[in-house]
């Protein structure tokens, strides 16, 4: 079969092969950070509150006596939280990621010759370009601390400590000071740079499926006494009347921090998309099909542009078209996160 009768798959799926658990959150102190096996889990509390009407008004309501008559009704809601205790200046976050191999066989393909022209692809790109760029980027956000979120905004210290495991022990470990380490771009100059390239390396082995990879992450945040934390919030679809305006995430009464928010996180690395007046600013994005930042409402990588992912492996895998190194970069980060991606009937 030559490669203008092959078709893509319209059953084509892939496993992710960047893999994290739930993250947890525990409290201490800082200075204590060295034995906090036994640090208390950080658990939910339910707060209710009298708020004030504060949203924009219809048109119609903005005269004084409607607004008075708004205002009158009070905001009531009942809420989830989470905080430091009133002893305790830092958070604890803990999760492990396991690194798979076998990039380029799907999990399910229902076309035996794109299946074999995709494997042709992808280990050229590995014999070429290898998994190493992409794994740098990955290190890198483990290290900055990306996937604490929230919580790492205006914290006073962030120590990232991240072990290799082997056998329930840790193999090989890396401290790194999240702070000194940019979120805007991947360039480390001084003390960091050789503990990143071991990082990465060890990242690099797990997706080449050399060597069974799980790594712990900790990040040791230090906010202050009794300062509020964020973990994830739960999306709750049907709300009846009465329910809570905020619930959060907890695993069996812990904070926790959803694996899908962590792995976002983690594959914050595409900033091969085109750069247009709106993206102006906007800096690395989640490796998504069509570059999409929910946050800002836009998808960076157009179908009209030809650099989504749909276009770009198409064009690779049946046209025999090459994208360039950054694109081949973001095809392979998108067979990384995994997902469903066959031809619609």
């Amino acid at each position: 079969m030559t490669k203008t009768t092959l078709k893509t798959a319209s059953v084509l799926a892939f496993e992710r092969k960047l893999d994290p658990s739930d993250a947890l959150m525990y409290a201490g102190s800082w200075d204590n950070r060295s034995n906090s096996a036994d640090w208390p889990a950080i658990a939910l509390q339910e707060k209710s509150v009298r708020g004030t009407i504060s949203n924009r008004l219809k048109a119609n309501k903005q005269d004084p006596a409607k607004l008075d008559a708004e205002i009158s009704n009070p905001n009531l809601q009942t809420v989830d939280t989470a905080a430091l205790p009133a002893d305790a200046d830092t958070l604890k976050v803990r999760f492990t990621l396991r690194i798979l191999g076998g990039m380029g066989t799907p999990s399910a393909c229902n076309n035996i010759n794109y299946e074999a022209r995709l494997q042709a692809v992808v280990k050229g790109y590995i014999s070429e370009q290898g998994f190493g760029s992409l794994a740098w980027r990955y290190a890198c956000n483990l290290a900055n601390g990306r996937f604490l979120w929230r919580n790492r905004v205006g914290a006073e210290n962030v120590e990232v400590q991240i072990s290799q495991l082997q056998q329930g022990e840790a193999a090989n470990c890396w401290t790194f000071d999240a702070q000194s380490l940019s979120l805007r771009h991947f360039d480390v100059n001084g003390d960091d740079q050789n503990s990143l390239k071991a990082l990465a390396d060890t990242i690099e082995n797990g997706l080449a499926g050399e060597r069974y990879t799980l790594l712990e992450v900790t990040a040791f945040v230090r906010l202050g006494d009794g300062q509020e934390v964020f973990p994830s919030q739960k999306l709750i679809l049907n709300r009846d009347r009465g329910d809570k305006s905020r619930t959060l995430y907890e695993v069996n009464g812990t904070a926790g921090i959803h694996s899908q928010k962590l792995g976002n996180a983690i594959r914050t690395i595409d900033d091969w998309y085109p750069k247009t007046e709106a993206s102006t600013g906007l800096g690395p994005i989640a490796a998504e099909p069509y570059g999409s930042v929910t946050t800002r409402g836009m998808a960076c990588r157009q179908p009209k542009q030809k650099e989504d992912f749909y276009s770009l492996l198409d064009n690779w895998l049946l046209k025999d078209k090459v994208p360039s190194v950054e694109n081949q970069h973001f095809v392979m980060a998108i067979l990384i996160r995994g997902g469903v991606f066959g031809e619609a009937g």
